[in-house]
């Protein structure tokens, strides 16, 4: 099933209101790239009839029925990389590249 971290939800919430779309789901897709690794892709958006719709730490999830086998697994981060920087950060294990974190990484 499809995540969405604490930490990824407060930044999501804190974007949809100085982006001035409070209320909006947020849509997400994922597609295989020729290597076999997976690319991400998520933005604000209304849904459609097909969309499967469904609420991740308060926030309304939306994804075409098309993406739920590459995304089922997928869960979304918000974290402080080695830039000291804060990003989105997809963490699934169905994709060929995934790294799991390291035990105390996990632990934190």
């Amino acid at each position: 099933m499809f995540k969405i971290t604490v930490a990824a939800a407060e930044q999501i919430k804190t974007a949809s209101k100085e982006g001035g779309v409070e209320g909006m789901a947020l849509r997400f897709e994922a597609k295989e790239n020729q290597d076999g690794s997976y690319a991400y892709n998520m933005g604000f958006d209304n849904s459609k009839e097909q969309d499967v719709d469904m609420q991740c730490e308060g926030i309304n999830v939306i994804i075409d029925p098309a993406y739920l086998p590459l995304l089922e697994e997928t869960t979304l981060d918000y974290v402080e990389l080695d830039d000291e920087e804060f990003h989105f950060v997809f963490s699934n294990p169905l994709d060929p590249t995934y790294i799991p974190p390291k035990q105390d990484e996990a632990e934190s």
